[in-house]
């Protein structure tokens, strides 16, 4: 019996039984009385706040991951990864994972079980161990099917999070910047971006401007793998005009001439030239803000690709390509105490992974750092995985763009300049969306945060995941480093002593 014959059998037995007599304050949680007894009001109640959870995509262009242990209020506008995977809607029919870290037992039982044996596709990019291991877990499912991403340059990683979401009326696309294993969606504070439900293209689609589209597709070719490849032949039947955003993704390699602009930050340059801010209403005082979750080897100076092509590409403005001023730059990445109080205590620290020989090497970077922060939204306590990168107007009130991606402040992640700015090189496979205010026919976004999220009803407004004007670093802040010792106890009331 398929699923839709499931429910429709279902939905027959439950018209034929009698009220419960606890109506909506029943209290039952077996399944079986359920079965034997109707509740018209709870399915009322369910059915209105599944449309809440569903109208949210109408205020807000990105979600924040639900977190447990702080106020119910602050998850409002939140979903979690059973919310992603929730069949209220339609009926799945089959899903595509692409992720860094993989729990698939975990995984398999955040979907709905009408949707448990459904194919699944998980693109990783593991090798030795990691590799034999998940091909272990994935044996004990007939359904589950792998993709391992090249990685031809060293120290490279696989790592994109974005989902393939396949319906009976639809596609959705999930892009994350979460890691489809437990602690990734307990504690910690992530971001979302769900695509609208794209439809099977009619006999007028053309085409033309959906680039969002064609960005996806060039994407999914840079993998050179003939499973992916059929997966590309299916997204080729739908329409994808209506997503709003742009793609901005890495794909390792060295790249010359006019695929350079392809990928990593020279991608957002290119993005910014053609659709980004106004250079007459945006100006060096209009700064940058950078917020990640890991730090790589950025040179021995700030000027050496941190404050040089990478600050250039993110001040870009529109059809301002020979622009020498650079913006302001202000980046956000939690201290050590940010950890220690944190949610998880010092295991937050292992998501946190920036290493005492690379801190040593740059220490510059204090001058540009800001502590974790998120009071308006709850999740100062939530130690931050999420990755997010925009320009704001120096009274923090609007925002020029904002995007939300899986990459964190190294070069691997958004690439470096080789040969006299002749060659682009990138290690890591990344994946983010860019909204523009531009999509929706406004200047810039206005910033709300907090109680004032009740009267976001235009598409302009955006709420930011972190509190501002930003907090600096004070003389006696440090960044969090996850290869040393700490002997304060944090929120557990346990120490820090890696091995």
């Amino acid at each position: 019996m398929s699923g839709s014959q499931i429910k429709e059998s279902n939905k027959r037995k439950v018209e034929n039984v009698p009220l419960c007599k606890y109506g909506s304050e029943c209290y039952r949680k077996n399944p079986t009385h359920f079965l034997e007894y109707s509740h018209p009001e709870m399915k009322k109640l369910k059915a209105e706040n599944e449309v809440k959870k569903e109208n949210k995509e109408c205020v807000v262009p990105f979600f924040l991951s639900t977190v447990q242990g702080i106020d119910h209020e602050f998850n409002k506008y939140a979903i979690s990864i059973k919310d992603i995977l929730s069949e209220n809607f339609d009926e799945l029919k089959e899903s595509v994972q692409f992720n860094y870290m993989f729990d698939v037992e975990w995984l398999i039982k955040m979907y709905p079980v009408s949707s448990r044996e459904k194919p699944l596709l998980l693109v990783h990019g593991h090798t030795g161990s990691n590799k034999t291991d998940l091909e272990a877990s994935a044996l004990k499912y007939s359904n589950i099917d792998l993709v391992q991403a090249r990685l031809p340059i060293a120290y490279g990683t696989h790592h994109s999070k974005m989902m393939f979401l396949f319906y009976s009326t639809g596609l959705r696309i999930i892009i994350t910047t979460a890691n489809l294993v437990e602690q990734d969606w307990f504690q910690k504070t992530q971001g979302i971006w769900k695509s609208p439900l794209f439809a099977i293209k009619d006999v007028a689609y053309d085409g033309k401007n959906d680039p969002f589209k064609e960005d996806l597709l060039e994407y999914l070719s840079s993998y050179g793998n003939s499973k992916l490849g059929m997966y590309a032949e299916k997204l080729k039947e739908y329409d994808m005009s209506s997503a709003n955003v742009h793609l901005v993704s890495s794909v390792p390699g060295r790249y010359t001439g006019f695929k350079m602009h392809q990928w990593g930050h020279l991608k957002l340059r290119k993005l910014l030239l053609s659709y980004g801010p106004s250079k007459d209403l945006v100006n060096e005082n209009w700064p940058i803000i950078g917020q990640f979750s890991s730090i790589g080897s950025l040179g021995s100076e700030s000027s050496s690709w941190l404050c040089g092509e990478w600050l250039s590409s993110l001040s870009t403005c529109k059809d301002d390509e020979l622009k020498e001023s650079k913006a302001n730059l202000k980046l956000i990445y939690p201290t050590i105490e940010n950890v220690r109080n944190s949610l998880e205590g010092y295991s937050a620290g292992c998501s946190l992974p920036y290493g005492i020989q690379v801190a040593m090497k740059q220490r510059y970077l204090k001058d540009f750092l800001n502590s974790w922060a998120s009071d308006s939204v709850g999740r100062s306590l939530a130690a931050p995985h999420i990755k997010t990168y925009t320009r704001v107007s120096p009274d923090c009130k609007s925002a020029a763009w904002f995007l939300l991606t899986s990459a964190n402040l190294s070069k691997a992640a958004w690439g470096s300049y080789e040969k006299d700015k002749k060659q682009f090189m990138i290690r890591s496979y990344e994946i983010g969306v860019l909204f523009l205010p531009k999509k929706t026919n406004c200047a810039t976004y206005t910033i709300i945060s907090g109680d004032e999220s009740e009267v976001c009803l235009e598409k302009e407004f955006l709420r930011f995941p972190y509190d501002l004007p930003l907090l600096p670093y004070s003389s006696s802040d440090k960044p969090w480093v996850w290869d040393i010792c700490y002997t304060k106890e944090d929120s557990h009331g346990r120490l820090w002593m890696p091995s």
